[in-house]
């Protein structure tokens, strides 16, 4: 590919390769519990999120960041776990335009449930590798998150 492609940096490209690599390989083993809870990784995602916050609600920008995905997916997203009775939607307070999404007694339910089931594929995913290694990991991950924030384009200058 080096020579095929002179201008493109192969380090790096080789690490975006190998990122991609990981996340594809990760749904193999969290898949089947997304499965049989009947929902997958994102509305998880956000059940968890919305769990661990402080009042249980967040706005949908605020989800879809801490998620990782678009406005529009995780629009879809919450749709799907209103529909589920996992989360209900209201306008905020202060701002009738704003909307809050709030866990409910069955979303904190589901997400309690399916905790315990995320253990033992966690744990067989990345067991290859000791406690200093995911330390590492994680650092040069949280590392490469600010550098993409850091500089990331405008969408519109992007496109």
């Amino acid at each position: 590919m080096e020579r095929a492609l002179p201008a493109i940096p192969m380090t790096e490209t080789v690490m975006v390769r190998l990122i991609r690599t990981c996340v594809m390989g990760m749904g193999s083993y969290f898949e089947p519990v997304f499965r049989d809870m009947g929902m997958n990784e994102y509305a998880f995602h956000v059940l968890c999120l919305l769990l661990a916050s402080e009042h249980g609600a967040a706005s949908p920008s605020e989800l879809s960041d801490l998620a990782g995905t678009s406005r529009a997916n995780m629009t879809r997203i919450l749709d799907q776990l209103i529909e589920d009775g996992h989360v209900s939607r209201a306008a905020a307070p202060r701002d009738g335009r704003r909307s809050i999404i709030r866990i409910t007694p069955t979303g904190r339910n589901a997400a309690l449930q399916a905790a315990p089931k995320m253990a033992e594929p966690l744990a067989r995913a990345f067991s290859g590798l000791n406690e200093d290694e995911l330390d590492a990991l994680g650092r040069l991950l949280r590392k490469v998150i600010v550098s993409f924030d850091q500089h990331a384009l405008p969408l519109r200058a992007a496109a």
